[in-house]
């Protein structure tokens, strides 16, 4: 008879899904759906990254590559971060995996063993808690500070941090609110963990959508020999379905992390390494900084329209695509604000029951992943549905 095991009740579906059905289901009967519930960028992926996986089909480089990834894709990624972050890594460290999710099974697989506890902020994105509890590693997650803007402070490790604590997952940008880590607050996380002899993992999947600074830092920065990092081709480079991450990893886990992606999944995807060499040439810095800039206009948009409807976003939206927004003023649950918004005006957006934290009811997650007429005609509904509402409390 089948028995399910037991790992599997701990991982819960996205609540979001249901919405996104309903979504769908609307969009199939005519209705124009504006979609701000996406977290994927809307531009597609730049035409000479294309090509250059058209041209890789065409030669015949469609076989296993070597599970460390094709001849210089890692050494092209040393460069990166030499040239963003001016840290001189070893190409060996980048472990290339089937998207950043790969990356962070590798990461957790390597840090910690079963039944060891890693501390997690959140809101966060809730894969994080979820593949922990399928490798039997045990996640805690403890609440950030809305009025604190969210932010990851001495006081919030002091009063979260237990004995029994063996590593610490952060993201910077972060999903949902967008809060950016600057250089102090990476060098205490940095200090708490190695004083603690915990493990410290940065989730920075969103880097190089930083908003409000001219340079958002890496934790290798500041520490380049002895953290973990997560990122992937999904997010900046705009190569969301080509499933392509990395993993950089200290220099005594490089060996144990080859065979974990040779048993997991053997190698990374052939074609998308061809496409990622070609997105990592210099030249193409120029496009992908103006998309950057496109989304950084867009957010100052939504922020200022939002703002203008009595919304509070705590985070401010500082990187990444994504604003997390306070609806408590509209006298609804954060699932039937989105539901009603969805039905009524055909605005999609997330729920921040997904992400966890100490209010997710009173919050709404929206991503200004579409243009800028759209996010106005997005917010003329959202006017419009909130003067239906006789709590709302519009400014």
């Amino acid at each position: 008879m089948v028995r399910l095991a037991r790992r599997e009740q701990q991982v819960g579906a996205f609540q979001v899904m249901d919405l996104i059905a309903e979504a769908q289901r609307l969009m199939a009967a005519g209705a124009d759906v504006i979609h701000l519930e996406v977290g994927e960028p809307d531009f597609p992926t730049p035409a000479p990254v294309v090509e250059a996986a058209h041209r890789a089909l065409d030669q015949g480089h469609n076989r296993y590559t070597a599970s460390s990834g094709l001849p210089g894709l890692q050494q092209a990624l040393s460069d990166l971060y030499r040239r963003r972050y001016d840290v001189k890594l070893a190409p060996e460290r980048f472990i290339l995996t089937p998207g950043a999710s790969g990356a962070l099974q590798v990461v957790l697989s390597l840090m910690l063993d079963a039944g060891e506890e890693i501390l997690l902020p959140e809101p966060g994105y809730p894969c994080n808690r979820h593949i922990s509890s399928v490798l039997n590693i045990k996640p805690r997650t403890a609440p950030l500070e809305a009025a604190l803007g969210f932010d990851l402070t001495p006081g919030w490790l002091a009063r979260h941090w237990h004995a029994d604590t063996r590593a610490l997952l952060v993201s910077s940008p972060a999903n949902p609110t967008g809060k950016v880590l600057d250089e102090r607050s990476l060098s205490v996380l940095v200090d708490w963990c190695r004083e603690r002899d915990a493990q410290l993992l940065v989730d920075e999947i969103y880097h190089g959508l930083g908003h409000d600074r001219a340079h958002t830092p890496s934790v290798l920065e500041i520490e380049p020999d002895e953290v973990w990092v997560v990122n992937s081709f999904s997010k900046y480079f705009g190569m969301t379905g080509w499933r392509l991450g990395w993993a950089v990893v200290p220099e005594a886990a490089v060996d144990a992390a080859n065979r974990l992606v040779q048993n997991l999944f053997l190698a990374p995807p052939t074609l998308s390494q061809h496409a990622a060499l070609r997105a990592l040439k210099s030249d193409m810095e120029e496009e992908y900084e103006e998309r950057r800039a496109a989304f950084r206009g867009r957010r100052d948009v939504l922020l200022q329209g939002l703002e203008k409807l009595g919304f509070h976003m705590p985070a401010g939206g500082e990187g990444a695509f994504y604003l997390y927004a306070d609806i408590s003023h509209t006298g609804l649950s954060a699932m039937e604000f989105s539901n009603r918004l969805l039905l009524e005006e055909h605005v999609a957006t997330t729920p921040g029951n997904d992400f966890g934290g100490a209010a997710p009811h009173q919050f709404v997650r929206f991503a200004y992943t579409c243009e800028v007429d759209r996010l106005q005609e997005a917010l003329s509904r959202l006017e419009r549905f909130m003067a239906s509402l006789p709590r709302a409390q519009s400014k």
